[in-house]
């Protein structure tokens, strides 16, 4: 498995190796040990499955007493998923991260906790599993706006199809005092 830092601390984009033949594939999703001798420090405690249809918009979600981890990957078609690290104090504060995951690239993205997560349908329908490091609590989730002015991601859409919540989402202004702090690594 190839581990690929990317801008944003802690979010990584792995590229497992793929082993092909006239039967099918095979490729490892998740190994702890090598996870581990990259500093990714995962354990499993839930997996959540979706299906959404192309041009649908899910996020940005986070939590805020136990934020999650994730591991997200695509089952079928493609979608633009996004990172954004909403962590108070942190040097990377307000920036973001989109990666396109597919079933053809087979890409899994590692999102730390304390970022605010999201994705985009690009294909016709797509499937999208994520593994989580802790369990949901439906009252700890909050929801940055999708199309914060302040954080400007370049969603590879126009007009998405969003839920009630994650179309009446605050910004990160008026998200002030619900949001993650950043705790900086011990050296």
């Amino acid at each position: 498995m190839k581990f690929i830092p990317s801008s944003l601390p802690g979010v990584t984009v792995m590229e497992p190796r793929l082993f092909k033949d006239d039967r099918g594939f095979f490729f490892e999703v998740f190994h702890a040990r090598k996870y581990q001798k990259e500093g990714l420090h995962f354990v499993l405690v839930q997996l959540n499955h979706s299906r959404s249809q192309k041009g649908i918009l899910r996020g940005l979600h986070y939590q805020l007493e136990r934020p999650q981890a994730k591991l997200v990957r695509v089952l079928q078609g493609e979608i633009f998923d996004v990172a954004v690290d909403i962590r108070v104090g942190s040097p990377a504060f307000g920036r973001w991260e989109g990666v396109l995951l597919s079933s053809d690239n087979n890409k899994i993205l590692h999102i730390p906790g304390g970022f605010a997560h999201g994705f985009c349908v690009l294909s016709a329908e797509a499937e999208v599993e994520y593994a989580c490091n802790d369990f949901y609590d439906p009252k700890d989730e909050r929801t940055l706006r999708w199309d914060d002015p302040q954080v400007k991601i370049e969603w590879p859409l126009k007009n998405p199809l969003l839920s009630p919540k994650d179309a009446s989402a605050p910004t990160l202004r008026e998200l002030e005092g619900q949001l993650p702090v950043y705790a900086a690594p011990r050296s």
